[in-house]
């Protein structure tokens, strides 16, 4: 390397380090906070008995039948909201990618659900569900409370959660639909590719980086759930989310030790989650090479 380039990087390497200080204060700290908070006994109900226990927390919670009933509410909420986002998001996608009249019209109308905040939006559909005044319960329930059942307290979950956030996949997706090539579909076409070869054969592959994308944040997005829990359940009837019993744990509960515990395993668990389609962009990206590398 010449002295240039040596000079160059010292220089860059300047330039970036105040930013990196300041992100490693603002994020690093309260990271290893929380973990050197979950290898001890603290509660704040009983500050005299604080004494360091190393994985006592996490066998606790790991051993618990309730961490483990959210882990898996959490992950049926997620799995079922983004896969049903993502063939909605992706019918939207065409449909305002391909609307000729009223293309504004129609991309406004399908963005209002998104727009709306996340709080208000489910106390609408909290009441929509309450027996006496919300119409859906009296049309679709007859009348019964299904905000108390666990099941289909669940199914009202996953619904507002596709109600409120299909739109924001839809425009990602649309971004992607905009990397596909007029001539490569006419191309496409004239060999004879009918509608559902040149969607699966052409447009799916070139727009896989953009749906591993859209993918990537509504499964980090999903797995952190809480408000919409929060305003529907309050996560009765064994319908709370990781984040929720967290909540309850650290907020409530004011237990820092097995709260900041559960708070490291959902971090972890973003982590991989991350990791896992990370890797999975970067091999799909274009101009990648094997390894995933630009």
């Amino acid at each position: 390397m010449s002295e240039g380039k040596k000079a160059e990087r010292r220089l860059g390497l300047l330039l970036c380090a105040p930013a990196i200080l300041i992100m490693a204060a603002v994020a690093g700290w309260p990271i290893i906070y929380s973990v050197w908070l979950s290898l001890q006994r603290y509660d704040l109900k009983f500050p005299d008995r604080t004494e360091f226990v190393g994985l006592d927390n996490y066998v606790t919670v790991l051993s618990n039948s309730y961490w483990w009933n959210a882990v898996w509410i959490t992950i049926v909420i997620t799995v079922v909201s983004v896969v049903v986002e993502l063939v909605l998001g992706m019918a939207l996608a065409l449909i305002m990618h391909r609307t000729l009249v009223g293309r504004g019209i129609v991309r406004t109308a399908t963005l209002i659900p998104y727009g709306i905040v996340t709080v208000v939006a489910a106390f609408s559909w909290r009441y929509a569900w309450t027996p006496g005044t919300g119409y859906l319960a009296e049309t679709i329930a007859g009348g019964d409370p299904v905000l108390t059942q666990k099941i289909p307290a669940i199914m009202v979950v996953i619904l507002a959660e596709i109600w409120k956030t299909t739109p924001f996949m839809a425009l990602l997706l649309m971004a992607g639909l905009a990397l596909v090539p007029d001539d490569l579909l006419k191309a496409a076409a004239m060999d004879g590719a009918g509608g559902w070869q040149r969607f699966t054969k052409v447009i799916v592959p070139v727009m896989k980086p953009a749906i591993l994308v859209a993918l990537l944040f509504r499964t980090l997005d999903a797995f952190r759930i809480f408000d919409n829990l929060f305003v529907l359940t309050a996560g009765s009837q064994g319908t709370a989310s990781v984040s929720m019993i967290t909540y309850n744990n650290l907020i409530k509960g004011l237990n820092l030790g097995i709260g900041s515990t559960m708070s490291v395993l959902i971090f972890l668990a973003v982590a991989i989650i991350a990791f896992i389609f990370v890797k999975l962009f970067g091999t799909a990206a274009p101009g990648s090479d094997g390894g995933g590398r630009r």
